[in-house]
């Protein structure tokens, strides 16, 4: 499952309020901006700071641009 199109417009990083694009697999949403990677479990984003993990430049990389 995972987050529908119209929504994931609407969403942004909770601590820069930056657009957030797919991680790989779609199991997480990436904020270029902060490089911080936030999971999303049965569909529902965890959008908490706490929650994140930080991508390091490399990883950032592989990320899509969209």
């Amino acid at each position: 499952m995972s987050v529908p199109a119209n929504l994931l417009s609407i969403l942004a990083c909770p601590s820069c309020k930056g657009k957030l694009v797919w991680g790989e697999n779609r199991e997480s949403l990436i904020c270029r901006g902060e490089r911080l990677s936030y999971p999303v479990r049965d569909g529902i984003p965890a959008l908490i700071r706490v929650e994140a993990t930080e991508l390091s430049p490399e990883e950032l990389e592989k990320v899509d641009k969209a």
